[in-house]
């Protein structure tokens, strides 16, 4: 089933050219069923990669999806106004709707104090908002970061030097149906240089880690039912995401490492090699199918908080 986007987004010429089912509004509009409605805030400062590869995923699965966007009141640098003003939302405008799922996404804001973050205040309303409005919310990254702190008051800790590249992850929780159909283990990318604390987590009982790393600590995070959801690496990434990064980095001087399990033979001369692409996509249909399209109401204006 398709995914449901503007047919005017740059992400839906891409996933056209890709051989994923995309629906325009009108098509959608004649059917019976009743889309998936997703609200994504994307805070990554280049939003048009970003849109694109959470629709890539969203739309690979058998559910139609509805995808709004939705921007803080922090002017984009990476992105024409124009394309803001066509495609995103305001908070104001969205306060009153309600929602199947969101996602949060992650921010280079990590090695900032939260509440440096010039936005921060908006993204607590936002957060508070989608107990009530979303029925599970997916946080990633230093979203999940936001998110863990805010709800629950779990710090970041820094690292001593930056985890960057492909890291080998376990299912720790058997029990998930977030990661029902994984291998015993996978593979995930990983861009931060921050990370949260284990001994936290297991101290707080209303979450339950799914999935972690010996390298990268803990991935997948829970709480209970569902309704809120951390991903602290970055299964949305392209095959070529990181090398972005690393040459960025590397042009401008600053110490980056090659990112590990990531070129061949970490020869970064060679083209990097995809090993976590199917892995995101049962992610993301996971969460849709498990968290979202089965439990979520009907009428989502009957949507209860927690």
């Amino acid at each position: 089933m398709p995914i449901c986007i503007s047919p005017d987004l740059p992400a839906a010429k891409t996933l056209a050219d890709e051989n994923i089912f995309v629906m325009d509004t009108e098509r959608a509009s004649s059917q019976d069923i009743r889309p998936l409605k997703i609200l994504v805030l994307n805070l990554m400062p280049t939003k048009i990669v970003t849109e694109t590869q959470l629709a890539r995923l969203l739309g690979n699965t058998p559910l139609q999806i509805e995808m709004e966007l939705l921007s803080v009141s922090r002017k984009s640098t990476h992105t024409s106004q124009e394309h803001m003003l066509a495609f995103y939302q305001p908070f104001a405008d969205v306060r009153e709707k309600f929602y199947d799922g969101m996602v949060i996404t992650g921010a280079p804001v990590e090695q900032m104090v939260f509440e440096d973050v010039d936005y921060w205040q908006e993204l607590c309303q936002i957060m508070e908002w989608s107990k009530s409005h979303v029925y599970s919310t997916l946080h990633i990254c230093w979203g999940a970061q936001a998110g863990l702190y805010y709800h629950y008051g779990i710090e970041k800790l820094p690292l001593e030097k930056k985890l960057f590249g492909v890291f080998q992850h376990r299912v720790s929780h058997k029990g998930s149906i977030l990661f029902r159909g994984f291998d015993d283990t996978f593979y995930a990318p990983h861009s931060r240089h921050t990370t949260i604390s284990r001994a936290q987590i297991e101290a707080e009982p209303r979450l339950k880690i799914l999935a972690e790393s010996d390298e990268a600590g803990v991935y997948a995070i829970s709480n209970d039912g569902g309704r809120q959801i951390f991903i602290t690496g970055h299964s949305e990434y392209d095959t070529l995401t990181l090398d972005a990064e690393y040459r960025r980095d590397k042009a401008a001087g600053l110490p980056i490492a090659v990112p590990v399990n990531y070129y061949p033979n970490d020869d970064d001369t060679k083209a990097p090699r995809s090993t976590w692409r199917s892995g995101a996509n049962l992610l993301f249909s996971n969460w849709l199918n498990y968290f979202v399209y089965q439990a979520t109401p009907y009428s989502l204006d009957t949507l209860t908080a927690f």
